[in-house]
C-alpha cells in the first residue's frame, strides 16, 4: 500500500498537468471539460429518460498509479449521480478513443459502483499497483460532477529511462515526485518539480533545525547535475541548501527518514534569486531518492537533478 502522506499525491489528470477529457457520453448541460478545471463549473448530462448510464473518458496528463480518486459533487445536490464507478486501462501511443468506447472488455475496474453524496468530495481508495494511461468514470444514470481528481504517482513515460539519454530524474513528467517533507509548508513540495508557477515555500521557522524534503526520483540512476532556480523569491530564498543521496529498495517515508544519507552537494549559500548550476558533486554512484535541505527555511521555485537512468521505480516498493 502506498505510505506517503495523502498531501503529497499528485492529480494526474489535472489540466495543470496535461490532463484532458477524452470523450463522454453527453454534455447537453455542462461541458465534459469542466469535470478537470478547478472552477468547479463541472460536467453535467441531460436527464435519462430510458435505462442505461452515462460516462467520461480521461486521458492523465501524468501517467501513473492512482491510489485515491475523489468525485466531487459540491454545488451538484439534486442533480449529482446516485452512484459512480470507475475503469482504468493502460496504452502507449495515442490510442483510438473510438475503439476504447466500443471495446468496453479491455478495461480494470479500480472502483466499485459506489454510492454517491451529495455536497461531498466523495473519496475511493484503490488497491491497483498497475500504472494507468486513462480512466473511464460511469455515472449512475445520470447528472452532474463538479470535478474528478486521480491521486497518485507518476510513471516514467515507456522508453525515456534507456541509460544511456541524460534526463531530469527529478521531474513530474518523467515519473519522480515528493514523498516526504518536513512541515507545515504554504505549498508542496511537488511544485518544484514541474513547470508551474506553484514553488515549494515552506512557513518560517521559529525553532532550531532546517527543512526538508525527500524526492523520489524517476529511475534509480547516477545524477551529474543539479539546478536550483530561486528566480521571483527575493525574500524568500533560504540562506542556504543542501543534498543528500540514498540508494534505497524502498520508498517508505519512515524507513528513509532514518536512512544514512550520502552527501552530493555540501552546504552552499544561495544567491541572489537566479538559476544556480551544480555540477562539482560528491560521487555516490546509482542512487533512487535525493533529499533537500532549505537552512533554515524559504522557498524554492524549480528544482532539476539532471542524470541517467535504465532502472525506472517500480510500486510497491
Amino acid at each position: 500500500m502506498n505510505r506517503k502522506p495523502t498531501e503529497l499525491l499528485i492529480d494526474l489528470a489535472s489540466e495543470s498537468n496535461g490532463g484532458r477529457v477524452s470523450a463522454a457520453s453527453d454534455e447537453l448541460l455542462g461541458p465534459k471539460e469542466g469535470l478537470l478545471r478547478p472552477s468547479g463549473a463541472g460536467w453535467e448530462t441531460r436527464r435519462r429518460h430510458a435505462p442505461g448510464h452515462d460516462w467520461a473518458i480521461v486521458a492523465l496528463g501524468l501517467p501513473g498509479i492512482i491510489h485515491h480518486i475523489v468525485v466531487d459533487t459540491t454545488g451538484f445536490a439534486g442533480r449529482h449521480p446516485t452512484h459512480a464507478s470507475v475503469e482504468s486501462i493502460h496504452l502507449v501511443g495515442t490510442p483510438d478513443i473510438v475503439e476504447l468506447v466500443r471495446d468496453p472488455g479491455r478495461w480494470t475496474e479500480i472502483v466499485t459502483r459506489s454510492t454517491l453524496t451529495a455536497d461531498r468530495q466523495n473519496t475511493f481508495a484503490t488497491e491497483s499497483t498497475a500504472p494507468v494511461t486513462h480512466v473511464r468514470m460511469v455515472i449512475y444514470p445520470d447528472g452532474g460532477i463538479a470535478g474528478l481528481r486521480l491521486l497518485g504517482d507518476p510513471t516514467p513515460p515507456e522508453g525515456l529511462l534507456d541509460g544511456a539519454t541524460e534526463v531530469d530524474l527529478a521531474a513530474l513528467v518523467n515519473g519522480a515526485g515528493a514523498i516526504d517533507c518536513s512541515g507545515p509548508n504554504f505549498s508542496s513540495p511537488n511544485g518544484m518539480l514541474s513547470d508551474s508557477d506553484d514553488p515549494w515555500l515552506s512557513h518560517r521557522r521559529r525553532t532550531p533545525g532546517h527543512e526538508w524534503t525527500i524526492i523520489r526520483l524517476a529511475g534509480r540512476g547516477s545524477v551529474h547535475r543539479l539546478e536550483i532556480d530561486t528566480t521571483g523569491l527575493a525574500g524568500n530564498a533560504p540562506e542556504s541548501i543542501e543534498v543528500e543521496a540514498l540508494d534505497a529498495a524502498c520508498s517508505n517515508p519512515k524507513a528513509l527518514r532514518k536512512a544514512n544519507w550520502n552527501q552530493v552537494l555540501l552546504p552552499t549559500r544561495v544567491g541572489p534569486p537566479d538559476v544556480a548550476t551544480y555540477t562539482d558533486l560528491e560521487a555516490t554512484g546509482k542512487v533512487t531518492h535525493l533529499r533537500l535541505k532549505l537552512h533554515p527555511h524559504g522557498g524554492i521555485a524549480r528544482f532539476r537533478a539532471f542524470g541517467r537512468s535504465e532502472e525506472p521505480w517500480t510500486f510497491p516498493s
